[in-house]
């Protein structure tokens, strides 16, 4: 049976994170379209942090599972991504980012961790192939 989300370490550490972004976010100034196009695109990556999280444990099968867990990772790169977007593009504040990104290599550590927790015998058929258990392929 799959655990109330907001008890996992690492739902609480991405619900960190998108607290820590949105205090940071609140910095850019409007005016500016380019960091304000960043600013809604570093929101959405931060709550991809838990509401994937949710649906994995929601789900439990273990292809709903790892898809959640791709989306996370790439959420997670991307807003360390645009951590250097802002610096570039002249966001006076970035003393700030490396709360950012110090909360993402817990995160990954407690992603690692949590990922290595899936059942990939508790699966239904990924019949595009990509997230089946190892030696489970499509055509079967």
């Amino acid at each position: 049976m799959p655990l109330n989300p907001e008890k996992l370490p690492l739902y609480q550490k991405g619900q960190e994170i998108f607290d820590i972004t949105s205090k940071i976010i609140d910095l850019i100034q409007d005016d500016d379209p380019i960091l304000s196009h960043i600013k809604g695109m570093m929101l959405e990556d931060a709550a991809m942090l838990t509401v994937k999280v949710s649906g994995a444990e929601a789900g439990d099968l273990y292809d709903i599972r790892m898809e959640s867990a791709a989306l996370i990772r790439k959420a997670a790169r991307e807003l360390g991504t645009h951590c250097t977007t802002l610096e570039m593009f002249g966001f006076p504040d970035t003393q700030y980012l490396v709360l950012i990104r110090e909360a993402l290599e817990v995160y990954k550590l407690l992603f690692r961790e949590w990922v290595q927790g899936f059942d990939p015998w508790n699966y239904t058929l990924d019949d595009w192939g990509l997230f089946n258990p190892p030696g489970i392929h499509p055509e079967e």
